[in-house]
C-alpha cells in the first residue's frame, strides 16, 4: 500500500455501470481507472478517495469533466499531447478523431497516420473516464464498450 493516505488501489460498485470503477492512484496522481466486473483482491472496496467521491457524483449525474484531476502520464510525447487536448473538451460535448488531430499540436487531421496515432492514444487512456475518450465518436476507448455506450448517454453525446 502507497504511504499516502490516496495511493492504492481503491474501487466502488457502479449500478449505473453494472460493474466496479476502480482507481489506482499514487503519490496524489492517477495512475489507472479501469471497470472490472469484480476488483482487484487488493482494492480497497471500504475506504473513501475523493476522486472516486466525484465519479459517484458523476455517475449520479452531477456534471464534471474531471480536467483538474491529477493524472499520471507516462506515455509516448505524441499520445500524451493527445489526451491533453482532449482534456479540453467539456462535459457533455463530443468531438470526432479529426477534430482531436485538429486540437492537437504537431498533427495533421488529414494525415492517416496522425489520425492513427490519436486511435492509439485513446485505446491505451490509462485512466478512461477521467480523460474522456467516450467523448470521441469515432475513435476506440478505452473503456469496455457498454461503459462507455452509458458514459456517452449519460453526458447526452449521441
Amino acid at each position: 500500500m502507497d504511504a499516502n493516505p490516496n495511493g492504492g488501489i481503491h474501487a466502488f460498485e457502479s449500478p449505473y455501470l453494472q460493474r466496479y470503477v476502480q482507481l489506482g492512484a499514487a503519490s496524489g496522481r492517477v495512475l489507472s481507472v479501469s471497470f472490472p466486473e469484480t476488483p482487484d483482491a487488493n482494492a480497497d472496496t471500504g475506504g473513501e478517495h475523493p476522486l472516486l467521491e466525484r465519479i459517484r457524483a458523476y455517475l449520479e449525474g452531477v456534471e464534471d469533466d474531471f480536467a483538474d484531476a491529477s493524472v499520471a502520464m507516462t506515455m509516448p510525447t505524441d499520445h500524451r499531447s493527445v489526451l491533453e487536448s482532449l482534456r479540453t473538451v467539456p462535459y457533455g460535448e463530443g468531438v470526432s478523431v479529426e477534430t482531436l488531430a485538429r486540437m492537437t499540436a504537431g498533427l495533421d487531421p488529414e494525415s492517416d497516420e496522425d489520425r492513427g496515432v490519436v486511435r492509439t492514444a485513446l485505446a491505451e487512456n490509462p485512466a478512461p473516464l477521467v480523460i474522456g475518450d467516450h467523448r470521441v465518436s469515432d475513435g476506440p476507448s478505452a473503456a469496455p464498450p457498454s461503459v462507455e455506450q452509458r458514459l456517452r448517454s449519460l453526458e447526452g453525446i449521441r
